[in-house]
């Protein structure tokens, strides 16, 4: 399996891509192992945030050209790009905030996921790309992913041209959060997912998933759709805690109930 998983006391786990000789392309198996972990992190109640790297040169270069050759036939195909669009909307769905931790590059279906995790943090040199167009093959599914987190413009000049962007512009646009030194990656990545592990488990899973689906309403219906959960939350014990915590001037302590 070229999938690391190192769970940390602090409750966060670092998944790292481990192919540096493929620069951690998403194959068919790689895709099948990710969809697993991210599924198994999940469930598990320790868990409460997820780092996402690559090892060796680069993030990832997406999909495997060689293996993509090698299917040759019509439902090869399509099993290939459905296995990757679940594994996206894995981590959308999925309860856990996940970070990208991006050194390299991040290319085609690595660029879209790193947009599609929900936090995304790179070293100053990384690159981003959707170059499908170079090699004949559109960038169709990469953009669904980065097309909702950056302007239509620089979307299709992305998709259009293949160019690479760099990490500040990357940043620019909202497909990163922030750029660092590949010296200090790590350690900003670190302070981020320890500050999102020190609240509520239950608090971040009912958040994700509202801002998630509320983006896909008109307005008046995510009003709607929000206060609902907002009202659930409330009844929640952690929510209780946290306001009585903040007026008595005190670290809540979170039940996750």
């Amino acid at each position: 399996m070229n999938i690391k998983v190192k769970n940390l006391s602090s409750g966060i786990s670092i998944v790292t891509i481990n192919e540096p000789k493929t620069y951690n392309s998403l194959s068919f198996q790689n895709l099948k192992d990710l969809i697993k972990v991210f599924q198994k992190l999940d469930k598990d109640k320790k868990i409460k945030a997820i780092i996402l790297e690559g090892a060796g040169k680069g993030f990832s270069a997406g999909h495997n050209l060689k293996e993509v050759k090698s299917l040759k036939v019509k439902n090869k195909y399509q099993k290939l790009f459905n296995l990757c669009s679940k594994l996206m909307l894995q981590i959308v769905e999925g309860r856990k905030p996940v970070i990208a931790k991006v050194h390299g590059a991040a290319y085609a279906a690595g660029c879209q996921l790193v947009a599609s995790c929900d936090l995304a943090y790179s070293s100053k040199d990384a690159l981003f790309a959707t170059p499908g167009v170079n090699i004949g093959l559109f960038c169709s599914t990469p953009m669904v992913a980065v097309s909702r987190k950056i302007n239509r413009k620089p979307m299709m000049k992305m998709l259009l041209t293949g160019e690479p962007i760099k990490a500040n512009f990357a940043k620019e646009i909202g497909l990163i959060n922030d750029c660092f030194p590949k010296t200090k990656l790590n350690i900003e990545v670190m302070k981020v997912a320890k500050k999102i592990a020190s609240k509520s488990n239950l608090t971040i899973k009912i958040g994700k998933q509202a801002f998630y689906k509320q983006l896909e309403m008109p307005l008046r219906k995510a009003y709607t759709y929000t206060s609902k959960m907002m009202t659930l939350n409330m009844m929640a014990m952690d929510a209780k805690e946290g306001i009585t915590a903040f007026l008595e001037k005190r670290k809540p302590k979170w039940k996750n109930k």
